[in-house]
């Protein structure tokens, strides 16, 4: 288990602000958050690479603030991977036993660079391998050394999106078997969504969210988390009723239902993300779960490849993503009416 406690650094112009955070042992933890916002300052200060100002690190429980990386039990997986360009395969693997002094044997190696599918590399030189076969390469050197914990540091950025693909199956089957505690940072919320346990999310230093991804993918906490993961739609709205845990709100002329908790006549914000909005050209109230229904008309469409982002105009403005297929058989195009319809559980309120 790792505790951080009130652990705050100034690094030049950026600090990390009195961050406390509790990783259980054995979980798959992922710092979710955009470029510069100090996630990789979190995995070297845990690594010993750097010393906090103040605040504490406990890992299972003994305080190793002070303590040199090598005494920590921690695996760093870098970003670019970090392999000595002159050295093989083979001894950019030892190297890491042997810092470690960690004992070499040709069983042990040969077993974790078959798991890997990398024993046929042993000989080959860094430069002369791709992008997923280095970071496999990493990860050996790394789990050679028998480590409790392993970080990673966005280690999926540099491999192209089917390489990512086969790269996310072989680290949460690698966890999964091995059972070590995996820390992984990374700016990327379709990699942060399907490998995590639990997530905290982290911006301009500040820890603002940690729990599991459907609560921080689905309710966000405050504003600047949902606009970070993708809550689009922001709707300004008047409470008009507020009964049993679900607000009538009035938007526009259009009323709304969503689960929540204000008073009546209070402003609040209804966010929404574009997925979870469906799009129609009749009035489908019947058979089906949606407890919202708002008239518009489209206003524009771009394409995103399978996607398409519509945007329609209800008074206020909605975008809402379809696939390509559905987009094609409605014949969307500008000015044609819609009717959006989305669940009371898909919104958000947000003062």
């Amino acid at each position: 288990m790792i505790e951080i406690k009130s652990l705050s650094r100034k690094w030049k112009n950026f600090a990390l602000k009195n961050l406390n955070l509790t990783i259980k042992a054995g979980e798959y933890f992922v710092i979710l958050g955009p470029t510069g916002s100090g996630k990789t300052l979190i995995l070297e200060l845990l690594a010993g690479f750097h010393s906090p100002d103040s605040g504490k690190i406990l890992i299972n429980g003994k305080d190793v603030t002070a303590f040199p990386p090598e005494k920590r039990g921690l695996a760093f997986v870098y970003q670019n991977y970090s392999l000595f360009p002159h050295m093989t395969v083979e001894k950019n693997i030892k190297f890491g036993m042997r810092m470690q002094k960690v004992k070499q044997t040709s069983d042990k190696i040969r077993g974790l660079t078959d798991y890997l599918k990398i024993t046929s590399l042993l000989n080959r030189y860094p430069l002369t391998l791709s992008g997923g076969e280095q970071q496999r390469v990493a990860l050996a050197r790394a789990l050679a050394t028998d480590p409790q914990i392993l970080m990673l540091d966005e280690p999926l950025s540099a491999l192209d999106p089917r390489t990512q693909e086969s790269a996310r199956e072989m680290l949460l089957t690698l966890h999964k078997k091995t059972k070590l505690t995996v820390l992984h940072i990374t700016h990327d919320q379709t990699e942060a969504r399907i490998m995590a346990d639990r997530i905290a999310v982290i911006m301009d230093g500040r820890l603002v969210q940690v729990g599991s991804p459907k609560e921080v993918f689905e309710q966000p906490l405050d504003s600047e988390v949902a606009v970070f993961v993708g809550f689009e739609n922001v709707i300004e709205c008047k409470v008009v009723l507020a009964e049993a845990g679900i607000l009538s709100l009035e938007a526009e002329g259009f009323f709304l239902e969503a689960p929540g908790s204000a008073k009546i006549g209070e402003t609040v914000y209804a966010w929404l993300r574009p997925e979870n909005i469906v799009l129609s050209k009749s009035f489908k109230k019947n058979n089906s779960s949606a407890r919202n229904f708002l008239k518009g008309r489209v206003v524009g469409l771009q394409e995103l490849g399978a996607l398409v982002r519509v945007k329609v105009d209800c008074g206020f403005s909605l975008n809402v993503l379809l696939t390509r297929q559905s987009a094609v058989e409605m014949n969307l195009a500008p000015e044609i009416p819609v009717f959006a319809q989305f669940k009371a559980s898909a919104v958000q309120v947000l003062r």
